[in-house]
């Protein structure tokens, strides 16, 4: 756990925190049960709410006899994490905000990285700390904390990742000012969130499950896909059940990157009609508002099959 102190910080006062997890500025007293250091402060109803709804079905969890090389094969077939993965050096200190189980920390993990994944859900913690232990991946770590008071040193990271998190928390943009802070000057910063265009078939389908008392979910077509019932219930509440939602336009996070110093990149999938990135922190050929409306009509039929997440990228400034 060493080699990541530097990057963790005293939720309260942006501290150093000693051996023992004691704040060197302030002197607060912290731990580490399970050897997951717990950073997290008492938060408001709405954020407890939210922490307690993935205590209870962890998310996304990991099938039955899990391994790295199975892993990493199901991460490579989604062309935007590999292109993630491709963008960043081998040396890069990068840190997931809301990693959840801790797939995609893992999956980043490679040569002289350093990954740290934060999360508020202990519960989801121990899955992924679980799993790095079992594939033979040292040099990631994860730490309990949430986005009101992150236990996380700013300036610090070559990339900070977050993805289907601002949109559960009671202020996104409030959110996201605060990880965009944790980028060093010059780093990337890549969230999703859920489009509110794109989100309109997941809506219907929330509708009609409520309306029928979930009768209806084998029109969910990530659920009918799946056969794990653990999975499928996971799946299931945080489509349809969660307690905290919000979906946002292409212009409502560049407003956010606006306000928080962050040259805004691109999209993905784009906006930009016709361009495929190969580079995912090269910036789009166009930024054309009306070319991202016409985007997002089109991303109910792309992106409405798995809720509706988008992603943005940018980079904070570099002074």
């Amino acid at each position: 756990m060493d080699r990541f102190r530097e990057l963790l910080a005293c939720p309260g006062c942006g501290g150093d925190l000693s051996a023992d997890w004691r704040c060197r500025r302030c002197g607060s007293a912290f731990d580490a049960p399970d050897g997951i250091p717990n950073l997290r402060l008492p938060g408001d109803a709405r954020t407890d709410a939210v922490r307690q709804f993935y205590e209870g079905s962890p998310f996304p969890g990991y099938p039955p006899h899990d391994d790295l090389h199975a892993l990493r094969a199901r991460a490579e077939h989604n062309r935007f994490a590999q292109l993630v993965d491709r963008a960043l050096p081998g040396d890069a200190r990068i840190v997931e905000v809301g990693c959840g189980t801790g797939q995609m920390c893992l999956y980043l993990a490679r040569a002289d990285r350093i990954v740290i994944g934060a999360d508020l859900t202990r519960a989801s913690l121990r899955l992924g700390r679980e799993a790095a232990g079992r594939f033979g991946l040292d040099r990631v770590a994860f730490v309990e904390t949430d986005l009101q008071h992150p236990g996380l040193r700013s300036s610090s990271f070559d990339l900070v990742y977050s993805a289907g998190v601002l949109h559960h928390t009671p202020d996104p943009r409030a959110s996201f000012a605060r990880i965009a802070a944790l980028a060093r000057p010059g780093g990337m910063i890549v969230v999703g969130v859920y489009n509110a265009v794109a989100r309109i078939p997941s809506r219907l389908r929330r509708l009609a499950a409520r309306l029928s008392r979930f009768h209806v979910i084998p029109l969910d077509p990530v659920l009918g896909a799946r056969s794990d019932p653990e999975r499928r219930k996971a799946w299931l509440r945080d489509q349809y059940l969660h307690p905290e939602e919000h979906r946002h336009t292409i212009g409502d996070v560049q407003r956010w990157f606006a306000e928080s110093g962050v040259e805004y990149l691109r999209t993905y999938p784009s906006s930009v009609f016709g361009d495929e990135p190969e580079r995912l922190f090269d910036p789009a050929e166009d930024n054309w508002w009306l070319e991202a409306w016409l985007a997002q009509v089109g991303w109910m039929w792309t992106l409405g099959r798995e809720g509706g997440l988008f992603f943005s990228v940018g980079r904070r400034a570099a002074c």
